[in-house]
């Protein structure tokens, strides 16, 4: 009998909490379609209840269940003001809980983390990379993570940086140009310039930075799968038609030596102008308010095996490279087109009816 009652309390307790975070989004879609809003405190207390749900949370495949359906409910809120809040609080809870999580809790939080990160960069990916989008989103989780005056201990700051490229590559990597790339990291350029927390100065430079430099073989491989396929499209559409790039051979990129070669190559890969990149550092770095120890880590050649001291794409020739940059931008502009072409077209059908 005893046996049978602690069953039945235990199946109780896991449905209640798979069922929290529906009745959530359900909540939250109904009082964002309405007249009214969230407040902040509202927002607080619905993340520590969405916390101690994870928290109660023990078995691997339902904590991952459970982190993707929190994550999500940020497309539940209509407005990009209510979207912020909601990230926002959270980033405010975390930082808040954030003490109290034993080891064996860890890897879980670290987990709704990286899908919480995920999901806040693809609601500004539905709004097309808009470059206000882009900035309000970076505003708040620097200001609430890695800024100076926030709250958020080592761990919170450390496990962010190290999973913010992972996270953009993999939302944005077959759309994002090397110049909204560069936008992307120009935050964490600003506070590698400006922080007194070595820590934060030693993560920054090991996980955006020298992560930049690893990863540009594999960039410039992607570039040229690219380059192939749109030869490819261009030679099907226009039998005697040459575009820019088709003027530029494969064979001229395989002369040099970081092209990428390796079997691991996978997926895409962020885009960077490296020279921008070098020149942003330098600037950020050479201002008289940069402190000495943060200028010295700044100039210091990345740490990244095999690095010689030079940006990646000296290893192929420059015009090459730039080329490739260039088709990849007009490429992107011209889809980005087609596309707002297509939903006005299907809005004056819509209207029609």
């Amino acid at each position: 009998m005893a046996d049978t009652k602690g069953q039945a309390r235990s199946e109780s307790k896991i449905g209640l909490k798979q069922r929290t975070p529906s009745r959530e989004r359900k909540w939250s879609e109904c009082h964002c379609s309405g007249t009214g809003s969230f407040t902040h405190d509202e927002l607080l207390k619905v993340w520590k209840g969405l916390f101690y749900c994870m928290w109660m949370q023990d078995k691997p495949l339902l904590q991952e269940e459970l982190g993707r359906t929190i994550s999500q409910l940020i497309h539940a809120f209509q407005t990009t003001e209510t979207q912020h809040l909601f990230l926002q609080t959270f980033w405010q809870t975390m930082n808040r809980e954030w003490a109290g999580i034993d080891r064996l809790r860890l890897d879980k939080f670290y987990m709704l983390m990286r899908m919480v990160l995920n999901e806040s960069l693809k609601a500004v990916r539905t709004r097309g990379w808009e470059e206000k989008q882009v900035e309000q989103l970076l505003e708040l989780l620097i200001t609430e993570i890695l800024h100076p005056s926030s709250q958020a201990p080592n761990g919170v700051k450390s496990h962010f940086i190290e999973i913010f490229l992972e996270e953009l590559t993999k939302v944005g990597a077959k759309e994002l140009t090397a110049d909204q790339n560069l936008r992307f990291i120009d935050p964490f350029c600003k506070i590698a310039a400006c922080t007194k927390d070595s820590l934060v100065l030693h993560n920054i430079a090991r996980g955006i930075f020298e992560t930049i430099v690893e990863q540009a073989p594999f960039a410039i491989e992607d570039l040229m799968n690219e380059m192939d396929a749109q030869n490819g499209e261009d030679e099907a559409s226009d039998g005697d038609g040459e575009s820019l790039e088709g003027s530029i051979r494969r064979t001229d990129l395989e002369k040099g030596k970081g092209t990428g070669d390796d079997e691991d190559s996978a997926g895409p890969v962020l885009q960077f102008d490296y020279e921008a990149v070098a020149n942003r550092l330098f600037e950020v770095a050479s201002r008289q308010s940069t402190p000495s120890q943060n200028r010295k880590r700044l100039y210091k050649p990345p740490d990244s095996p095999g690095f010689s001291g030079t940006f990646p794409e000296d290893d192929i020739p420059e015009k090459t490279y730039r080329h490739l940059l260039e088709g990849r931008r007009e490429r992107k502009m011209r889809r980005r087109s087609l596309k707002s072409r297509s939903k006005n077209k299907r809005r004056r059908t819509g209207g029609d009816y």
